[in-house]
Parts: structure tokens; C-alpha cells; sequence
């Protein structure tokens, strides 16, 4: 479980999120909503304690992520963002791997059952005929697919990724999401993934925090939707989210 208590975030002097409590727990899928520069992205690489909090605690099943070592933060948590991975003669199949490094020796040697969770996972994040392609040669979606086979490699209870479905087709944002609902229901996991795809995270996500600068509310799917709050993250634009419906709507003059 995470457990956010009282925490403020901010980018330079700028506040992003202040003064907010919540939990997310295993075995939901948790999609993060709001405007770009709101703080998404800082807040996911918060609890991956890749960045600095301003105030509060953020804890993994009871433990402030500060006592963790790299090891045991590597155990628990995987992290995915959309910056490309820019790496020279190295295949899919050996970037996947990396996935299994918490767990091997002081020499990074792959046993048959690591070898074994690296094909499940690439054949689960659907690119098992990528394996022997060079990372240089992939397209963006390609890639993106392997670090998030990478991720299931690592096998964490806590699997948080950042815009997954960036460089993806409609056909694949869905086929994605609907693999991280099914894991985080079937294996126990807590994911969470910051999105701009409304219907995707109103159809498939347990859960929604919407980050609104400079409040975090997270709520049920349902009770996120007859809350007003996605309505007032249109407020002045000249568009309109139809609860009822569960769309967005252009205003005409």
C-alpha cells in the first residue's frame, strides 16, 4: 500500500500539490488526471522516490520511502516513463532483462527462472517478436512496450507509469490499459498511470486521483464522475464533460 500523509510538492517555487493525504492499495488500477504542469509527473516519481517531496511522508506498506534502500525500493516499486531510452547495440530482449537485476547476483547472471519471467513478461506486454531487435531500431510505441515489459520483469508490487499510452494507436491505448487492470486485479498490484485519455481511465481504473493544482482528490471511478470535480477542470474552456454520458462535449458559440 501507498499512503500519501499530508504531502506538498512543487517545481521550482511553484506549488503543485499541497497538503494531501490519500491511499492507493494493491490490486486496483489507479489512472492520474489533470492539466499539463499540474504535477502528474512529479508526484509519480515522488513515490518512486526519484524526487523530492516539499512536505509530509510518502510510505510503502508502513515504511517512509527514505528508510528503503535502492534494492528493496527496486523490489517494490517499477517505474515507466515516456522519456525514450536512447541505448546503443543492446536488444529488447536484453533491456527486458534489466527487469531481473534486483534479484541476481553481484554479476547480473540470469537463471532459467529469470529467463523464464523475462518471455512472460515480453509475451504479456506483446512484444516477444521484438526480442532480438536493437532498442535503437524500435518506433516509440515499440519501445514504450518493452520498458513496460521491463517493468512486469521486475515483478513489484507497485507498477507506476507515466503517459504509457503516449505513442500508442487507439486500438493499443486500450489493449495496454486493459493489461494493467487485469494485472493489477489478478496478481495484487497497485498501478498507477498518469493519462490525458478521459474515457480510458472512466472505463477501466478502479480509481481516480485527479490532481487540480493545488489539491489531490482521489476517488472512486464512479464517485470521481458524480463529484463535479472532472466538470471543473473544463471551467473557462469551451469544452464540457457530460457526467451522464461520460464525454466531452465542444460548447458552440
Amino acid at each position: 500500500m501507498i499512503k500519501l500523509s499530508d504531502i506538498t510538492l512543487a517545481f521550482g517555487h511553484r506549488e503543485l500539490i499541497a497538503h494531501a493525504s490519500t491511499e492507493f492499495t494493491r490490486g486496483n488500477l489507479i489512472a492520474l488526471l489533470g492539466r499539463n504542469g499540474t504535477g502528474k509527473s512529479t508526484l509519480l516519481r515522488a513515490i518512486a522516490a526519484l524526487g523530492s517531496v516539499q512536505g509530509g511522508t510518502i510510505e510503502i506498506d508502513g515504511r517512509p520511502i527514505g528508510t528503503l534502500s535502492p534494492t528493496e525500493l527496486a523490489r517494490n516499486i517499477a517505474f515507466v516513463n515516456t522519456e525514450r531510452i536512447e541505448v546503443e547495440a543492446m536488444t529488447a530482449y536484453e533491456l527486458v532483462a534489466i527487469g531481473r537485476s534486483p534479484y541476481t547476483d553481484w554479476m547480473g547472471r540470469l537463471t532459467d527462472d529469470d529467463r523464464t519471467i523475462i518471455n512472460k513478461s515480453m509475451r504479456m506486454a506483446g512484444v516477444e517478436s521484438l526480442a532480438n531487435r536493437k532498442v535503437d531500431t524500435l518506433s516509440d510505441g515499440e519501445c514504450q512496450r518493452v520498458m513496460i515489459a521491463r517493468a512486469l520483469a521486475q515483478q513489484t508490487p507497485i507498477i507506476l507509469l507515466d503517459e504509457p499510452t503516449a505513442f500508442l494507436d487507439l486500438p493499443n491505448r486500450y489493449e495496454l490499459c486493459t493489461l494493467l487492470a487485469e494485472l493489477a486485479h489478478t496478481s495484487n498490484r497497485c498501478i498507477i498511470f498518469s493519462t490525458h485519455e478521459l474515457d480510458i481511465a472512466l472505463t477501466l481504473a478502479d480509481s481516480i486521483a485527479l490532481v487540480d493544482t493545488p489539491h489531490l482528490t482521489h476517488l472512486q471511478t464512479e464517485d470521481m464522475i458524480a463529484s463535479g470535480n472532472i466538470e471543473r477542470l473544463f471551467l473557462g474552456n469551451n469544452v464540457h464533460f457530460d457526467a451522464k454520458s461520460r464525454s466531452i462535449r465542444f460548447k458552440r458559440e
